[in-house]
């Protein structure tokens, strides 16, 4: 093990006189102590002594140990998605963002093959002519429930004496498709206002 001693300057390496015996190319004795002096640019080394190991005393048995094995990767299912439904209010709409508070009577017919079919609706004073000159003008008649928005442009104001008193709004259904949409939203639509359906005699 070298010894770091002092500072110099580079000179010749010096071999102390003791000798060192070997053997077949390996050492075979070292000497009590070796002094070995290099001075290499800045600096002096100096070995310390080496006595050879004769006898370990450490004792034990070989022993094997399992190679590790990567832990298995099974690969993760996917979940199952679960389709989240909105709940939404089913409702009527004059003006998109405002709700109708009145109540309509609805009158129902359909063809007798029932390929189309039409709904009636008779709003008596509804709210929208008390919010249509601050919200906006009426654009048609807009059901709304949680599959979407049915809309219907057929819509016609009924005025007395110069005075707007009601709204007649009209909605075809030309496919069957059509009709059974419309109907799941009135059904919606009775349930939430409490309007029970009549049938004509």
């Amino acid at each position: 093990m070298a010894c770091f001693r002092s500072i110099g300057s580079l000179t010749s390496l010096t071999h102390s006189p003791r000798d060192v015996s070997r053997s077949s190319g390996t050492v075979s004795s070292l000497s009590s102590f070796v002094s070995l002096r290099v001075r290499i640019g800045s600096i002096v080394l100096t070995s310390c002594s080496v006595h050879p190991i004769t006898r370990s005393t450490f004792t034990g048995s070989p022993i094997s140990l399992p190679r590790l094995q990567p832990p298995s990767q099974t690969p993760t299912r996917p979940r199952n998605l679960v389709p989240i439904t909105m709940m939404v209010k089913p409702t009527l709409q004059f003006i998109q963002g405002t709700d109708e508070m009145t109540i309509p009577d609805v009158k129902l017919t359909r063809s007798r093959d029932g390929s189309n079919g039409m709904a009636l609706f008779n709003f008596d004073q509804p709210s929208v002519f008390d919010s249509s000159g601050e919200v906006g003008e009426i654009t048609g008649l807009y059901m709304i429930d949680e599959e979407g928005v049915i809309q219907s442009t057929d819509v016609n104001a009924r005025f007395v004496n110069g005075k707007p008193e009601g709204i007649v709004a009209k909605h075809v259904m030309r496919t069957p498709k059509e009709w059974d949409r419309f109907m799941r939203f009135m059904e919606r639509y009775s349930d939430q206002n409490g309007l029970q359906f009549v049938k004509k005699q």
